[in-house]
């Protein structure tokens, strides 16, 4: 599988090979970075020069993400590479200095996705109760007007399932969570809320989340919960982790 980087003809693609690495950087010069059937082949972006975006193809799903954290661990232990960060079916790698030559560092990505198999983490689980609607879940009812539902059946669907903790991010404990109902998916709003409190619980598209910290967001906030996802005075100061798990316990629902 090729690279999306397409290199300028006098570039050479040339350079040692580690058993645990990509290749190491030569001379060289991007051309473009043109993206190739994009639902079939997975998308490589640089971020400045001090970052490189990899993007898997197809759905949102487990697997894929699990692949994804069998990527960023075998990636986090190449030469150059400051850190590998999972995202949702993405990974952002982050550099000691700016890569000399990215097409070789492209092209051990797209090796290593074929190679990767999908990395199950043991991760707690935790149970987070909520409040419902009220104050405290403004667009409660605008889920209501999308999806054609009650408020009961959007608890009943949303409560069900047992989430994945997919990655972090966003803001300081934040996790993006993989499982919910996509009967219940409401799109983005147009206008963010800027004051949303800190655990409030969203939906955004087909995804679902819980704010960690007060901040603008542009989901559809439906309930509240007082667990706190984010202590920076602890050894781990996020709560959860991915591969973590979470079940929401409806503790109210207001109408």
């Amino acid at each position: 599988m090729s690279p999306i980087l397409e290199l300028a003809p006098d570039a050479t693609t040339a350079g040692a090979m580690t058993s645990d690495g990509p290749p190491r950087h030569v001379q060289g010069k991007v051309r473009s970075m043109t993206p190739i059937d994009p639902d079939q082949r997975p998308r490589i972006s640089l971020l400045g020069t001090s970052a490189m975006l990899f993007e898997a193809p197809g759905e949102l799903d487990l697997q894929t993400q699990r692949r994804i954290w069998a990527l960023g661990r075998r990636a986090a232990a190449w030469e150059g590479i400051r850190e590998a960060v999972p995202g949702m079916s993405n990974l952002m790698l982050t550099f000691d200095r700016p890569p000399r030559q990215p097409a070789s560092l492209a092209a051990a990505l797209h090796d290593a996705w074929a190679e990767a198999e999908e990395m199950s983490l043991e991760g707690k689980t935790v149970v987070l109760p909520v409040q419902y609607g009220g104050n405290f879940g403004p667009h409660l009812s605008d889920v209501v007007a999308h999806t054609g539902l009650q408020v009961d059946e959007i608890v009943a669907l949303h409560s069900e399932p047992l989430y994945t903790v997919y990655a972090l991010g966003s803001h300081p404990g934040y996790c993006y969570l993989g499982g919910m109902d996509p009967r219940i998916a409401a799109p983005r709003r147009k206008v963010p809320v800027l004051g949303l409190p800190g655990g409030a619980v969203s939906i955004g598209g087909v995804q679902t989340g819980v704010s960690a910290s007060a901040g603008p967001s542009g989901w559809n906030t439906i309930g509240h919960t007082d667990m706190s996802f984010f202590d920076p005075s602890r050894t781990n100061p996020a709560m959860l982790a991915p591969g973590d798990m979470i079940r929401f316990s409806v503790e109210r629902i207001v109408r």
